[in-house]
């Protein structure tokens, strides 16, 4: 999507609603470095104050990332997202779990009563995703593979909001996931193959009871070697 040029009076407020359009829609993924300023400015037909003031109020609200001698990058895709993430940088991994734990239970739950076929196969093909990945010991790679199928599962609930919340859950999740895989408990409780693969069956049976069940008993396995459990219950390694 091209930038529009911009001949208002509110120059500034109109150039930062265009950048928030351009990051919301992706067309400036997280993670990406925006364009330098003299290009904005040309693309804009804005002066570079004007350019400057935009910039610095998204780098306020936390959706725009300053690195010195490298550039502007984007870190979150709302306002909102942002400051989730400024929230959970102040939370320990177990907190973050826990909220992880209630998004996660109702986002199955969700699934199995609204999936599609078209959900359903994309669940399967992000669950192999995730084995393949357990099975090579890339790890980043697994961490990855894992976020991936449960933003598959909270876009199954077809609900807009959770899933956006899950989204902007995922940075703290991944130094929380880290630290599980790195705990000492065994690699059934670390992979938790069984009861992601029990999630995607409850889903496809539309059962949305077992589909609850089966996201708290991974999750419930997760919590217990955060907090440093030695041993896993028994009626927490299946689902």
């Amino acid at each position: 999507m091209p930038l529009r040029s911009t001949a208002r009076t509110s120059l500034v407020d109109l150039v930062i609603e265009q950048m928030e359009s351009l990051i919301a829609d992706g067309e400036w993924p997280v993670g990406t470095k925006i364009p330098a300023e003299p290009l904005l400015v040309e693309q804009l037909d804005v002066g570079r104050n004007t350019v400057r003031e935009a910039v610095r109020a998204l780098v306020h609200t936390g959706m725009l990332e300053p690195r010195q001698g490298d550039g502007t990058y984007v870190r979150a895709s709302s306002g909102f997202g942002a400051a989730v993430q400024r929230r959970l940088r102040r939370a320990g991994d177990l907190e973050t779990y826990e909220v992880r734990a209630c998004l996660e239970r109702d986002a199955a739950r969700h699934a199995a009563l609204r999936r599609t076929d078209e959900d359903l196969t994309a669940l399967r093909a992000a669950l192999a995703e995730r084995d393949r990945a357990w099975h090579s010991g890339d790890l980043p790679a697994f961490i990855d593979a894992d976020l991936d199928f449960h933003r598959t599962i909270a876009a199954a609930a077809h609900n807009s909001v959770l899933a956006e919340l899950y989204d902007h859950l995922s940075d703290a999740l991944r130094s929380t996931l880290r630290s599980v895989v790195g705990a000492p408990v065994p690699d059934s409780v670390r992979n938790q193959y069984a009861s992601h693969a029990a999630i995607v069956d409850a889903i496809e049976a539309r059962d949305a009871e077992a589909a609850e069940r089966a996201a708290l008993a991974h999750l419930t396995e997760a919590m217990d070697a955060l907090r440093g459990t030695d041993e896993i219950p028994e009626d927490h390694t299946h689902a």
